[in-house]
């Protein structure tokens, strides 16, 4: 009986996605066109979905064609947007057998809060697939049905921590990635990771990191050790305050909420954000630590 070694299955399964990759390749006929886009990232549960909606809408309120694409298999990213869970683009194309030619716009794009379009990618049963398979799916219909063609600013909201290549799929769409992070071990050991993932990406696609948007922290003061030691630079801070949890119990946008002083001042962050983004940002050249350079550097034993 024949065996192979490990090397050579991974010779076999190589594609020309990044050195060492064994992922399936995507179509590089299936591209997003004119649309600026924004890839978010970030440790799981650190508020990306909240982050990528609120900016989704900032990009709005400047007059901005927006869309935005959930790629998690909970389907909550557009939750505060559309008010209401929306079926994925996985569950509509199961619904007809997989004939992609037989679903309509509607049956998968949604019209959220201020005209922001949203879309849910899904994801497949857990244990099966790829979600780099259902990321290349979701744009390519989009593409068929032309809808990329209207829309200015077209931002994914991407799940947790990057562990395959699957999760790093919408880097090969976007210009820009950017990390959201809080001011903590956990958040910022995945952040470079995300670097790491998005440096794999930059070798054959035109994504870099655009920088860090810190959330859900008072201080910063671990981030910013960190952005000094890689490279990174953060471009928007929300403190950890009580109108941005009760935003996404309320289903609501923080552009929604009743007003106050330490909202405006949140809303106008978001507005800052999004026209920087929109002016574009030069690319940063961060370079990520290794595990234990990154232990050492925020003091851990």
């Amino acid at each position: 009986m024949s065996t192979i070694s490990l090397s050579a299955l991974r010779n076999q399964l190589r594609q020309p996605d990044g050195e060492g990759s064994v992922q399936v390749e995507m179509d590089p006929k299936v591209q997003i066109g004119k649309a600026k886009v924004f890839a978010i990232y970030g440790k799981g549960g650190i508020g990306k979905s909240t982050t990528s909606s609120n900016l989704s809408v900032a990009f709005s309120k400047l007059g901005k064609r927006v869309l935005q694409i959930g790629c998690d298999p909970k389907h909550d990213s557009t939750f505060t947007l559309t008010k209401r869970l929306m079926p994925t683009v996985i569950d509509v194309l199961e619904s007809v057998n997989f004939h992609a030619e037989e679903l309509r716009i509607e049956d998968f794009v949604y019209e959220g809060y201020n005209g922001v379009m949203c879309v849910e990618a899904g994801g497949p049963p857990a244990g099966t697939g790829c979600g780099g398979y259902v990321v290349g799916q979701t744009v390519k219909l989009l593409k068929e049905h032309h809808l990329l063609e209207d829309t200015d600013v077209v931002i994914f909201d991407v799940l947790g921590d990057v562990v395959c290549g699957g999760f790093a799929a919408p880097l090969q769409h976007a210009d820009r990635a950017l990390i959201v992070t809080a001011n903590d071990f956990d958040s910022i050991f995945a952040m470079n990771r995300i670097v790491a993932a998005i440096l794999a990406k930059a070798k054959n696609y035109n994504v870099r990191v655009g920088g860090v948007i810190a959330n859900r922290s008072d201080a910063t003061d671990e981030i910013d050790r960190f952005n000094a030691a890689v490279g990174l630079k953060t471009m928007a801070h929300f403190p950890n305050l009580d109108v941005i949890r009760k935003s996404r119990l309320k289903k609501s946008t923080l552009f929604e909420m009743d007003a106050s002083p330490e909202l405006e001042a949140v809303q106008q962050e978001y507005l800052r954000l999004a026209a920087a983004l929109w002016a574009g940002t030069e690319p940063l050249l961060a370079e990520p630590l290794k595990d234990r350079e990154l232990f050492d550097l925020l003091g851990f034993d």
